[in-house]
């Protein structure tokens, strides 16, 4: 039974709060103040795949040292820590840890980084708040709602500034995408936004068991999820197949754009949300997260509908919309994606943008291995928005709040996906209205010996 008299102190303000605060405001070609001089101590937690690529980011717009890094894979650790030697300017190896409650001991960072899989954003999240810490966290902030209630707590409790990792908010061509036509007014009224994912990015191999390679800690990394057979497919990346470890394609895609199309338009809670979907085509696979699924977001006189398929093409035949946008309104209709943006009016007016790179700014941006190239500069302007909230003591364009709403929102789809029926959500009490099947899915069991943060044990 979830018992949330034991958040802390700032949990029911905090909670409360999200009801009214409406998404940070920001203008193209904003320029964000911070000191560039200062060398902020840098921790990074999880040194796979996109904990480089937001830590080499952050040493790109900020003479920070990164003094520590933790993995529970030692070979993936070793790795991260010798390429960290190579682009910070002091050139030093960072110290390296199994373990991310020995690195927060030291107590010698500022800022951590967050990214480890969904499973392990929570409670470490908590505990760099505790230690008085600044924190980037990748999105989905939790994979279950009542953790990220937690999280929340712990950062207005701990006066911390939370920047999470939905950098659509942050993405140049977006921000002047908002501001031409959607802050302007230009397109109009817009009663209905559709946001999609046709990428075929779900597992669909079926490999067996194994017992998991010398250098991974396979029941730390399991941590307080359920305890699997450990397969091939799960790491690295490839844990996202399951819903042990997040919260399938809804959490994962659809989370980065209902948190765009919220920012964008200024939106709050969605009243109600409702989703079908499952496994209806790749059933070979030992994947378990839907490869077929809708979703219902309702806001007071809009409707925002998600869509994502893992087989068969993509409606629209440009491949920049794969994943994306599309704003219905009554002057016209504007499409957007990392990619681009598309505006044609209702006058045959038509506008396209780019996405803005910036390989001759950074030329490291052009052989870093897995770095995704077009979003390089969003993680940038990302980075600096933080840095400029952690000078400043206010919230980020993507304040652990907004990070929240839109994570506990697609936690929403798939619980009303599972139960085969509508949710209406009460963001002041933080539970589904008349819904006590529901409101027992806000928060799943932790394996032992962790604990969950939101959750009265005993």
């Amino acid at each position: 039974m979830i018992h949330r008299r034991n958040f802390l102190k700032a949990a029911s303000a905090a909670v409360t709060l999200a009801t009214a605060v409406p998404a940070f405001s920001r203008s193209y070609g904003e320029i964000e103040t911070y000191d560039k001089s200062k060398k902020r101590r840098v921790g990074l937690i999880g040194s796979g795949w996109y904990g480089k690529s937001d830590l080499f980011r952050l040493i790109q717009v900020s003479p920070v040292e990164v003094v520590s890094l933790c993995d529970v894979d030692s070979r993936m650790l070793a790795a991260a820590a010798e390429m960290t030697a190579t682009r910070q300017a002091s050139g030093k190896k960072p110290r390296t840890y199994t373990d991310y409650r020995k690195m927060l001991a030291e107590k010698d960072l500022d800022i951590v980084l967050i990214a480890t899989p969904d499973h392990w954003h929570a409670v470490p999240m908590i505990a760099a708040c505790e230690a008085g810490l600044d924190i980037y966290c990748q999105k989905p902030i939790s994979v279950d709602v009542v953790e990220g209630q937690a999280m929340l707590a712990a950062a207005r409790s701990n006066n911390r500034v939370v920047q999470v990792g939905t950098q659509r908010r942050s993405t140049p061509h977006l921000v002047e995408a908002r501001e031409r036509f959607i802050q302007s007014g230009k397109l109009g009224e817009i009663a209905s936004v559709d946001i999609c994912c046709y990428y075929h990015m779900r597992a669909s191999s079926n490999p067996p068991d194994t017992a998991p390679p010398s250098n991974l800690d396979y029941d730390f990394w399991t941590g307080p999820a359920p305890m699997r057979p450990y397969n091939s497919l799960v790491h690295p990346r490839g844990w996202r197949a399951f819903m042990e470890y997040g919260n399938g394609i809804v959490g994962d895609m659809c989370v980065h754009m209902l948190d765009m199309v919220r920012w964008m338009m200024d939106l709050g809670w969605p009243s109600s949300i409702s989703s079908s979907g499952g496994i209806y085509v790749d059933k070979a696979s030992k994947a378990n997260i839907s490869d077929t699924q809708v979703a219902s977001f309702a806001f007071p006189g809009l409707q925002v509908n998600w869509q994502h398929r893992t087989w068969g093409s993509a409606p629209d035949p440009d491949p920049s919309y794969g994943w994306g946008a599309i704003f219905y309104g009554s002057k016209g209709t504007l499409k957007a994606s990392v990619y681009s943006y598309d505006f044609i009016g209702e006058n045959g007016e038509k506008v396209h943008k780019d996405v803005t790179y910036e390989l001759e700014q950074y030329p490291v941006d052009k052989t870093e291995a897995e770095l995704e190239k077009h979003v390089a500069p969003a993680i940038r302007h990302h980075m600096m928005n933080f840095l400029s909230a952690v000078d400043n003591r206010s919230k980020p364009v993507a304040d652990i709040e907004q990070g929240y709403i839109s994570t506990a929102s697609c936690i929403l789809a798939n619980n009303s996906m599972k139960l085969g029926r509508s949710l209406t959500w009460d963001p002041a009490a933080g539970k589904v209205i008349h819904d006590e099947e529901a409101n027992r899915l806000l928060a799943r069991s932790y394996r032992a010996p962790w604990v969950h943060p939101g959750v009265k044990q005993g």
